[in-house]
């Protein structure tokens, strides 16, 4: 999801974009201030439904955070920074705690966790070159997208409400079905990255 997400901020904030008091801004701090707060939920308590509660809040003040930044013009480098940040720090945090509750298998949280670490390392290629990263693939998005659904569905499945059994064939379907798009597009991704680098100059020392 790093490459990800790093790919999605190709479009510049506007020259001048150095505010850091703005709406969306608070918006996505508002959310970091909410990780340790998930991670207790899960971890202490384990009130899953609040947690599960504050998952949904943040991927819709996620959202949120990126149409006011647009609709009220107010984006920034600190926000392009920020936003994919905090969301980075929400699913390694939620992976992490799945493992240590038994959710998930702890090889599925590295797959996904160590294919962003194996991709941040072939972003350096861009930079010497002078090159923004790699634009966004379809493929990346779709299992992004898996991936978002999947882990608030996991967490709906611990809980003992009617639509649990519905949560857990969804959400356990879906993280597969991510976790191989996931591994699929780090490849293509890899590639890209070794076709820069053999063709490229370096346009410094």
């Amino acid at each position: 999801m790093l490459v990800d997400a790093v790919g999605q901020q190709n479009v510049s904030p506007p020259a001048g974009a150095d505010r850091i008091l703005t709406i969306p801004n608070l918006l996505s701090m508002i959310r970091l201030a909410g990780v340790p707060l998930f991670l207790y939920l899960l971890l202490g308590p384990q009130a899953d439904g609040w947690a599960l509660a504050l998952l949904m809040l943040s991927g819709f003040t996620d959202w949120a955070d990126g149409k006011l930044a647009r609709l009220l013009n107010q984006m920034s480098r600190f926000g392009a920074l920020l936003d994919p940040f905090v969301d980075r720090l929400y699913v390694i945090t939620t992976l992490i705690a799945f493992v240590l509750r038994d959710i998930i298998p702890w090889w599925v949280a590295a797959i996904l966790i160590g294919r962003d670490l194996i991709l941040a390392l072939t972003l350096p290629i861009y930079r010497r070159r002078s090159l923004p990263p790699p634009e966004v693939i379809y493929l990346g998005k779709a299992a992004t997208f898996a991936l978002m659904f999947a882990l608030p569905l996991v967490l709906a499945a611990q809980g003992d409400w009617a639509i649990a059994s519905i949560a857990h064939a969804w959400g356990y379907a879906l993280l597969v079905w991510g976790t191989v798009l996931y591994v699929w597009t780090a490849g293509i991704y890899i590639a890209k990255a070794v076709g820069v680098a053999r063709t490229v100059p370096r346009s410094g020392p």
